[in-house]
């Protein structure tokens, strides 16, 4: 394990068994680091013809169990490994299961919208509910609201302290905090409390899925340093669309930081191609090769943060103070 890691302090840390799925190796890596733990061991491998083979090669009989696994592409794949490794460690007499979801997969699915569609979020719920976690800590939700569809208690920690830390350093001048639409404000705002930074917003109309036009810009930015804040970005349409449309408006620089680097598609080679300075992501989900090798995106952890998140969970602690 990495010593030059800050350990997170943690009583009775024999009890303590921490599990990984296959999505982001790496962070769970870096949480055990904080949390001078190794990561516990499991055997998992696919059939042929696509089915998970799972075993748990630890005693967790009367453990306090954490399964840290994001529900990254592919989806379904990483949510079905979750579901199992749940399942295994019920079976296996674990004393509290909590499932650490860095990342919420179909949590942009959260309402019943048009006819005849899911909610996908809801689903997932509860599919975690019944294969056997007795708790969930996540971050930064798409709606806020999905926290009230389980049953069980969910822990709900935010990437903003992270990156404003980092933003904070780099001391921008004439910073102004930008929400890409309506439904962001309560994050931008949030950012822009903490940055002591003035606040803007893009109003956009959706036409077409993944496809938006940004109509124009409410808020001064003439002459400003724009942060676009959002929770996750996809197909980066929105937010090179958004950027532009700032520039047009007067701003100086356009820069973005995100908690969910999605990046599907032809994203990475949008954000390379726009007028974006950076886009500044958390390590939720893990960056594809050429995202990796992007100038323009960077990475921060937020392993320390999911350490003391787990820590307070496990010494039955307050979380609140990981939110300022």
């Amino acid at each position: 394990m990495a010593p030059s890691l800050e350990a997170v302090p943690i009583r009775e840390r024999d009890r303590l068994c921490v599990f990984s799925g296959t999505s982001n190796p790496a962070l769970a890596e870096s949480i055990c680091d904080h949390l001078r733990v190794d990561v516990a061991r499991n055997k998992m491998r696919t059939f042929a013809d696509g089915e998970i083979y799972l075993q748990i090669l630890e005693n967790v009989r009367g453990r306090d169990v954490f399964v840290v696994q994001s529900t990254c592409t592919p989806v379904d794949h990483h949510l079905m490994e979750l579901l199992l490794m749940l399942d295994a460690l019920r079976r296996a007499s674990a004393k509290r299961i909590t499932a650490v979801l860095p990342y919420y997969g179909y949590s942009r699915q959260d309402r019943k919208d048009r006819p005849r569609v899911p909610i996908s979020a809801k689903l997932v719920a509860s599919l975690l509910e019944t294969a056997g976690a007795d708790r969930v800590l996540t971050m930064d939700l798409h709606a806020a609201q999905i926290q009230g569809f389980f049953n069980i208690p969910v822990d709900h920690l935010y990437g903003m302290p992270v990156m404003a830390d980092e933003l904070r350093k780099e001391a921008i001048e004439d910073l102004t905090i930008v929400s890409p639409d309506a439904g962001g404000v309560e994050r931008a705002r949030g950012f822009a409390k903490r940055l002591k930074a003035p606040l803007a917003i893009i109003d956009k109309r959706r036409e077409r899925m993944n496809h938006t036009e940004v109509m124009h810009v409410i808020g001064e930015v003439e002459g400003r340093n724009c942060l676009i804040v959002d929770d996750l970005v996809d197909t980066a349409g929105t937010l090179c669309k958004a950027a532009e449309a700032l520039l047009a408006q007067g701003a100086s620089s356009v820069r973005a930081c995100c908690t969910h680097p999605v990046l599907s598609g032809e994203a990475v080679q949008r954000i390379d191609d726009s007028v974006l300075t950076e886009l500044l992501a958390c390590d939720s989900i893990p960056l594809r090769e050429e995202a990796v090798a992007s100038k323009k995106i960077r990475q921060l952890s937020v392993s320390a943060l999911l350490a003391r998140g787990i820590a307070s969970i496990h010494d039955e602690t307050s979380i609140s103070e990981l939110f300022d």
